[in-house]
């Protein structure tokens, strides 16, 4: 019976700011950070890996936060993990003192979604299948097992979540050949981050274009003219052919929202991805009502699948955003799937930071395979830096996710970007001076 024997963690920190990769309205100088976990078992040749994703400085309370399930993981059998995914999850995210730093929020849940991905990273290796196909090959039944449906029952209950699955089984195999010969569509963000200049864009623009993207995202939220400015560029270099979204990364109160998208509409944009704060969910609803018929978008920091329920049954979002490290991991990521499925509202996964690339990929096969069945107006985000430090490569066509291959989740690190990135220890590190968080030059 393989055990979970130990649990090592590391702070990784990129600086991705000193190009300003990764910049936003809210965020100007994110170094893409990963509170990383792995999981060592009785199996000297089976290790789990799971992260959460950070911008930098505090990225040492959640390795923290991991470092709190210790005692809640080490020493579980894998085998009853595995026949009662639910059962652990719940133990864990309900755990009775753990609990009072969140409940199921912050980073308590954080932590909680780098240790279960481990996990579930430990069970599909162990199988020898990719997580997308591990849980695709799931009983519908083992897969209901795995929700907690606590706080969502009013909406979705386990007999109303097993019709769904059961009701997607027949046409699955065949939408696997789909997926396997074309891929899962995507987008790209990494053309049109808030700190780049109109010549960047316009070049990352021209280069993703002959790369064969047709859909583009571009930050917004610092200043009305300088986003409708950005906006016309990446109008002038896709055309009006391509799909062009909109991110403001929470950035605006609502009032705001809808007078600035009221500005960027002649643009056509596709979405106005998180308008305003992640927990209004009212203001959302309003907002989406205002900017009809551009879409709203939101999720990336969608605390759990409570808040997602109440976005749907508000009638607030038409693009639902998972981030599979804020959410508490695979299991309340297939709720929110779900829930989505019963609104019959398309998933489209954020993916813009170190590893989340590697993550959602899984959600949104998966998705299309047992729960949605369908890739109508879904498509997962790709940005393109940092994949190098993973021991398994994203596979990619022309703009679409390829399904991966190798075991597992495939995020584990390369030994030599562990050490190297390692706050504060890394060579990376060591030689830039302190502002009292992550260093810089």
């Amino acid at each position: 019976m393989t055990r979970i024997t130990g649990l090592n963690t590391w702070d990784l920190r990129f600086p991705t700011s000193d190009l300003l990769d990764g910049s936003d309205a809210m965020n100007p100088d994110p170094d893409y950070s990963a509170a990383y976990v792995q999981l060592e078992t009785s199996d000297p040749a089976l290790s789990g890996y799971g992260m959460t994703f950070t911008i930098g400085r505090g990225n040492e309370v959640c390795v923290a936060g991991i470092e709190a399930f210790r005692s809640l993981v080490v020493g579980r059998s894998l085998d009853e993990i595995e026949a009662e995914p639910g059962a652990f999850w719940r133990s864990l995210a309900g755990d009775s003192q753990l609990r009072w730093l969140g409940p199921e929020k912050g980073v308590v849940h954080l932590a909680l979604a780098a240790v279960v991905n481990a996990v579930w990273d430990l069970l599909s290796r162990r199988a020898g299948k990719p997580l997308w196909k591990y849980l695709a090959d799931l009983p519908s039944e083992t897969i209901v097992r795995a929700v907690d449906f606590r706080h969502i029952r009013d909406v979705l209950d386990e007999e109303g979540a097993l019709r769904l699955l059961e009701r997607q089984a027949a046409g699955a195999t065949e939408r696997e050949r789909q997926l396997r010969a074309t891929g899962y569509p995507a987008y790209l963000t990494s053309a049109g981050w808030l700190g780049y200049s109109d010549e960047k864009i316009r070049v990352r623009c021209r280069e993703a274009l002959a790369a064969g993207w047709t859909h583009f995202k571009i930050k917004v939220g610092a200043d009305v003219e300088d986003d409708v400015r950005r906006a016309r560029v990446v109008r002038e270099e896709i055309g009006l052919e391509r799909k062009l979204m909109l991110d403001a990364n929470q950035v605006w109160d609502v009032p705001e929202a809808i007078e600035h998208v009221a500005r960027l509409a002649p643009f056509e944009p596709w979405w106005i991805e998180e308008p305003t704060s992640p927990d209004d969910v009212l203001g959302h609803a309003r907002i989406r009502e205002a900017v009809s018929p551009i879409g709203v978008a939101t999720g990336e920091h969608c605390q759990n699948r409570v808040v997602f329920k109440q976005l749907m049954q508000a009638g607030a979002v038409d693009f639902v955003q998972i981030d599979g490290c804020r959410l508490g991991g695979v299991n309340e990521v297939i709720a929110v799937l779900l829930l989505a499925a019963h609104f019959d509202l398309p998933v489209c996964p954020h993916a813009g930071g170190v590893g989340l690339c590697q993550h959602v990929q899984h959600f949104s096969m998966f998705d299309f395979l047992r729960v949605s069945g369908s890739l109508d107006g879904r498509v997962i985000e790709y940005a393109d830096h940092l994949h190098e430090h993973f021991e398994v490569s994203l596979r990619m066509t022309t703009g679409a996710y390829l399904p991966p291959e190798q075991p597992g989740f495939g995020v584990e690190m390369k030994a030599a970007s562990r050490e190297r990135y390692r706050f504060p220890e890394g060579e990376i590190w060591r030689s830039r001076g302190s502002d009292g968080g992550t260093r810089r030059e």
